[in-house]
């Protein structure tokens, strides 16, 4: 945990990452430098989390700018729109993704008097502040986060929305850092989160890394937990956020969340605002990827668990209900329902402060 997630190189204009299908057995530094690469480790979720995907993209896309070679600003704009259209595709469901691209295209559309030279240079400044706007709001949203919990509470957390996924501090791990610092001895239980197991490689790792109690489980001891009177409160993340408060995250949240309403614990979804889309009115409209097969049959085993030619349905993420939400913490503070009237407080909030 001594590397960043995510970095720019100036030196050698490379995109740095951790890969994060090699972790928790080895820590391997990816220099990233051709739109390919980048595409394929976004896909490939070499790098993953919502937060740190548009980081990455922001980056991306200021690494592919630097490449087009000329002066005129709309041959230049046609080049980085194809640029910003391939790495889009790369992963559908994550909002950051488009989101970082959308406001690095923003860049070039309200500097068009400028050289080419400057719009370059402003991308720079733009990627390197989405990253360090990324450290802040994760800050922020531990800060509101721990207020929901007390000293001794057990919490359990699904998937990994934690430093990995984030520039830094993580968001549904933020409070459980800030409480560790500040001495509240939580417990943590992370589910494994299958089939990608980030719960297991990644968040059980980076949390014990930090000095954290921390206990692995399967996916579907989740209930068994709850039931023993082990956990007081749950924190997740999300890759985006419907106007009406559905909430998208990975596979297995909708059914923690249920979980959670049965045994009376509070679910919190911890979302900075760049996943809130008030484009996409219900989780019904949210576009679910679908991942390959052999991440079920096959991946993390020595040999295939699984017939050949048995059907696999294998959706990246579900979307969790907004009744089944306690609240959502965010940068801006703490919405809860009706998420119509709170989400667009907070979005008032986020518009004044800047």
């Amino acid at each position: 945990m001594d590397y960043e997630t995510v970095a720019l190189d100036d030196d050698e204009h490379t995109l740095v990452i951790i890969d994060q299908t090699k972790l928790p057995g080895k820590t391997e530094l990816l220099h990233l430098k051709t739109q390919k690469e980048i595409w394929v480790a976004i896909n490939t979720l070499a790098v993953r989390g919502a937060p740190a995907i548009g980081d990455a993209a922001a980056i991306g896309i200021y690494l592919a700018a630097r490449e087009i070679e000329t002066e005129d600003y709309d041959t230049f704009l046609a080049e980085f729109r194809k640029a910003k259209d391939y790495l889009d595709s790369s992963r559908p469901t994550a909002v950051n993704l488009s989101w970082a691209l959308k406001r690095m295209e923003k860049v070039v559309l309200e500097n068009k008097g400028k050289s080419i030279a400057e719009i370059k240079q402003l991308l720079h400044d733009e990627a390197v502040k989405i990253k360090d706007e990324d450290i802040w709001i994760c800050s922020k949203i531990g800060e509101y986060g721990l207020t929901l919990v007390k000293k001794g509470d057990g919490l359990l957390t699904h998937c990994n929305a934690g430093q990995l996924a984030t520039a830094k501090y993580g968001t549904a791990t933020a409070p459980m850092y800030l409480g560790h610092k500040k001495g509240y001895n939580f417990h943590v239980f992370c589910d494994e989160t299958r089939p990608q197991l980030q719960g297991a490689r990644l968040t059980s790792y980076e949390l014990s890394a930090s000095g954290l109690d921390v206990t692995l489980i399967c996916d579907n001891m989740a209930s068994s937990v709850m039931k023993n009177g082990w956990v007081q409160a749950i924190f997740v993340g999300c890759d985006r956020v419907a106007a009406n408060g559905d909430v998208a995250n990975k596979i297995g949240t909708s059914g923690v969340a249920i979980l959670a309403k049965h045994y009376g614990i509070p679910f919190y979804v911890c979302a900075p605002t760049s996943t809130l889309d008030f484009a996409t009115p219900t989780g019904d409209d949210i576009k679910i990827e679908q991942r390959p097969p052999e991440e079920v049959t096959e991946m993390w085993y020595k040999e295939r668990m699984a017939p050949k030619g048995i059907k696999v349905y294998n959706p990246a993420f579900d979307v969790t209900d907004h009744d089944l939400v306690t609240a959502i913490v965010t940068e801006y503070g703490i919405a809860r329902a009706p998420y119509d009237v709170s989400l667009q407080e907070i979005r008032r909030k986020m518009s004044a402060s800047r």
